[in-house]
């Protein structure tokens, strides 16, 4: 009886494991950022390192005090995980990267788009997906303004 208590605890055991493996994140286990914006959330004591699924996704800066920023770097899901010395899982949390809100109007002139945060005006806005034509015009543009900004001479736009 004790070998058949013994198989069974086994069996439950992996079970239970497999059930817990295939189950969506629950609530409390994601955290929703919007591209080109931050979120932050405290982290455990003892954390000795951090690791990000795809930073392509999401980057992590870790602040003062436990404080870890989560920046959206492009749309999709990833997650970040904080391990302590001894390897162990400290956090395991899903980051979804989503697009802008209601503030942005997208224009497709055929199929390239172009993107424009209208709050309280529209401006041009650089979001993945534009147009190549757009998006370098934009990112030019932005770059030459900000190398004037720390006075410093600009590079020649072609």
């Amino acid at each position: 009886m004790s070998r058949l208590c013994r198989k069974f605890g086994i069996v439950a055991t992996a079970l239970a494991a497999a059930l817990t493996l295939g189950r969506p994140a629950a609530a409390e286990d994601v955290l929703d950022v919007v591209v080109d914006q931050a979120a932050v959330i405290r982290l455990p004591e003892h954390v000795a390192t951090i690791v990000v699924g795809n930073p392509l996704i999401a980057d992590v800066s870790l602040q003062a005090g436990g404080m870890l920023v989560v920046t959206g770097k492009g749309y999709g899901s990833t997650n970040v995980v904080a391990l302590d010395r001894t390897g162990a899982v400290l956090v395991d949390k899903t980051v979804r990267v989503q697009g802008p809100g209601n503030d942005v109007v997208v224009v497709y002139r055929g199929v390239q788009r172009e993107t424009y945060s209208c709050q309280p005006h529209c401006e041009r806005r650089i979001t993945l997906g534009d147009g190549p034509d757009y998006f370098n015009t934009t990112i030019s543009q932005t770059a030459v303004r900000n190398t004037q900004a720390l006075g410093q001479q600009p590079q020649q736009v072609r």
